[in-house]
């Protein structure tokens, strides 16, 4: 059993890692080095890694099935819990697929809406999530850790047992009509996705919209569903007074690798297809080549980006894969599963993109790695995008425009 010290030191590096890129929206792509170092330093040759050994087939010998529909292959318990579980294979489960894991939707009052963050590598300083959890199932999800302080797991509960801000709204309005506060981009998408499946029936993204656009406050969303095209009627508005930008995060062009990687999320195609709506809108957007795995989809780099830009995206960034807490493990059972002969070689490349860790927390090395082949993978997105002119010119969103809302009881200001 962990020790204290021990706990307090995990809590707080999940507490840095909460926080997602947000597409890059107002500042330039992510850049590895401008130099390719001389040598992987503190590799795999240079020490023991301090990760398990994540190379090691599970106990019963056979990789775990995934659930149909779902991303992560386990549920094993989080990192808090005193009690241990873990799927073990005794023989009685017959073959084929698994049954359907049905999602539950629990809907909370929060006490807070915006979140604050001086993070020096990411730019914007609060952020909304109107969810806990994500039905998109995205299996490289940094997120997934947050689970494990509700008690759930980062596993299979982070994308079937969901939390839901039902108030989210209200107490937006309240935070912006506070007399001391200063309009700055809202970000959203940073943690899970404000469209994820589950919004066609809550509307908590779709409320927390109305009240942006009714105070002239700026936005800024990342997201990976085509769902975002059911606000046009919002965002185009917006985008005319220059308050909203929108990332689509394109993974991969292949339907089938997406399939595995982000059962729930919408078909490449659809995103792209987004993207070229929203740009006919004249919605600023952009799209998020994230997270880029070694082996897995970093050969499309180039292509994402080209067909990014005949659909309308006019900027880009790009996120190296993070695998935090219990990601590490979670990623490793889905490599084993879905591509065995890679595994090896995935978390080789990983560990020499993080100083010989899994991964590595550090304000600006988080986002892109470092190391021979994450400054590869920055020169590859930086001759892509100058090719295609991605990022050429970024306009700020307004600040200036925004209304406070009257608070409740104060008279309302004489036009």
């Amino acid at each position: 059993m962990p020790t204290k010290p021990e706990m307090a030191a995990t809590s707080t590096a999940a507490r840095q890692n909460r926080m997602d890129t947000v597409a890059r929206l107002d500042i330039a792509p992510a850049r590895a080095p401008a130099l390719p170092p001389a040598s992987v330093a503190g590799g795999v040759a240079n020490g023991s890694p301090s990760e398990p050994a994540l190379v090691r087939a599970p106990a019963d010998g056979a990789p775990r099935r995934p659930q149909r529909g779902r991303g992560a292959p386990s549920n094993a318990s989080g990192r808090f819990e005193k009690e241990k579980r873990s799927h073990e294979d005794d023989g009685w489960d017959p073959p084929g697929d698994l049954p359907l894991l049905h999602t539950h939707v629990t809907h909370e009052s929060a006490k807070t809406i915006i979140t604050r963050n001086n993070s020096p590598d990411i730019s914007f300083d609060r952020s909304i999530n109107p969810y806990r959890g994500c039905e998109h199932g995205c299996v490289y999800c940094f997120a997934r850790p947050t689970h494990a302080y509700l008690g759930l797991s980062p596993g299979l509960d982070f994308e079937t047992r969901l939390f839901a801000k039902t108030n989210a709204a209200s107490l937006l309005e309240r935070e912006l009509s506070a007399p001391g506060y200063a309009a700055k981009t809202i970000a959203m998408g940073t943690n899970t996705d404000p469209y994820q499946p589950i919004e066609r029936n809550e509307r908590v993204m779709r409320k927390v919209l109305e009240v942006l656009a009714r105070t002239n406050h700026p936005v800024a969303i990342v997201t990976k569903s085509a769902l975002v095209l059911r606000d046009l009627d919002l965002l185009a508005p917006m985008a005319q007074k220059g308050l909203v930008k929108v990332a689509l995060s394109v993974t991969t062009l292949d339907p089938a690798l997406a399939r595995k990687m982000e059962p729930r999320a919408s078909s490449p195609e659809r995103r792209l297809d987004t993207i070229r709506q929203l740009a006919e809108a004249n919605v600023p957007t952009a799209v998020m080549v994230a997270p880029i795995i070694p082996a897995i989809n970093d050969a499309e780099i180039e292509a994402i980006l080209a067909r990014a830009h005949a659909m309308g995206a006019r900027d880009a960034g790009y996120v190296l894969l993070r695998l935090p807490l219990e990601v590490r493990e979670l990623f490793a059972d889905w490599l084993r599963a879905h591509y065995p002969g890679k595994l090896k070689h995935v978390l080789a490349l990983m560990r020499s993109a993080r100083d010989g860790k899994l991964y590595d927390s550090r304000f600006g090395a988080r986002m892109t790695g470092s190391g021979p082949y994450a400054w590869m993978i920055g020169r590859r997105f930086e001759a892509a995008t100058a090719r295609l002119g991605l990022g050429r010119s970024r306009v700020p969103l307004r600040c200036d425009l925004f209304r406070r809302p009257a608070r409740p009881g104060e008279q309302l200001q004489l036009l």
